[in-house]
């Protein structure tokens, strides 16, 4: 358990400085603001790191995580950045889920992108469709959203339907989902003004494809999780620590 705790805090200090503040959207015209939505998009929306089963009336999961989204467009982000983006993205999360009556959980998240201005909220709300047992897998249905917040160049939400499988093995859980995330992004103030007067527009509402693969392992006195999820063209890898009960 120490030997993992280290590896996470190593992974969260080797991060500390590898993005820059996203300030410099000026640069851009609204076809590259597209890419830029579309790649952020991906890296901010809810990922949950969790498999379908309802936490129940007593349960909770709690954990500190990591994600890293290589970028599909990171010309781009270079630019609204000022010239110094990562290829990857790495976000610092801390996370929480609750059980609730009636097979409907609950979870939050907040996080922040290290060395930079990107902060980040999250909500997400989960219904068992089925419990899951011995022979049957569990299937949960959720709704989420995210928010942008300390760029003050740009706003962007996101919102995100998904289906989630899995299947309990003793301490082994492995789960896999598909979904929809609809993400809305606006160019702030002056910034929007040069964007649309380059060649369009300075906001952008577009939906994106996701699916992701995970496994969850529970040891009692710690819980971890791992996941692979691609939504549009960017791919993220996320790990969490935590307990799960």
């Amino acid at each position: 358990m120490k030997r993992i705790a280290f590896a996470l805090c190593f992974l969260m200090g080797s991060t500390a400085h590898a993005a820059n503040d996203l300030d410099t959207l000026q640069l851009l015209g609204s076809g590259q603001f597209r890419l830029l939505s579309e790649d952020l998009g991906a890296a901010l929306s809810y990922k949950a790191l969790a498999p379908a089963e309802s936490q129940g009336l007593l349960g909770f999961d709690v954990g500190v995580e990591v994600t890293a989204t290589k970028f599909s467009n990171g010309s781009v982000m270079d630019l609204a950045m000022g010239g110094s983006a990562p290829s990857t993205l790495p976000i610092l999360k801390v996370h929480a889920h609750k059980g609730l009556p009636f097979g409907i959980d609950v979870g939050a998240v907040i996080s922040k992108v290290p060395g930079s201005n990107i902060d980040l909220m999250g909500a997400e709300l989960r219904y068992a469709l089925i419990k899951g047992g011995t022979l049957t897998p569990a299937v949960a249905v959720r709704l989420s959203m995210s928010t942008l917040s300390g760029v003050d160049q740009l706003d962007l939400d996101t919102q995100g339907l998904e289906l989630t499988v899995s299947k309990g093995f003793a301490v082994l859980t492995p789960y896999a989902g598909v979904g929809k995330v609809k993400v809305k992004t606006e160019a702030k103030g002056t910034v929007g003004g040069i964007i649309a007067a380059l060649d369009g527009s300075a906001s952008q509402d577009f939906d994106l494809d996701k699916v992701f693969v995970g496994v969850n392992l529970n040891l009692v006195a710690m819980n971890l999780a791992f996941e692979m999820d691609k939504t549009g063209d960017a791919t993220t890898y996320g790990a969490k620590f935590g307990w799960r009960f």
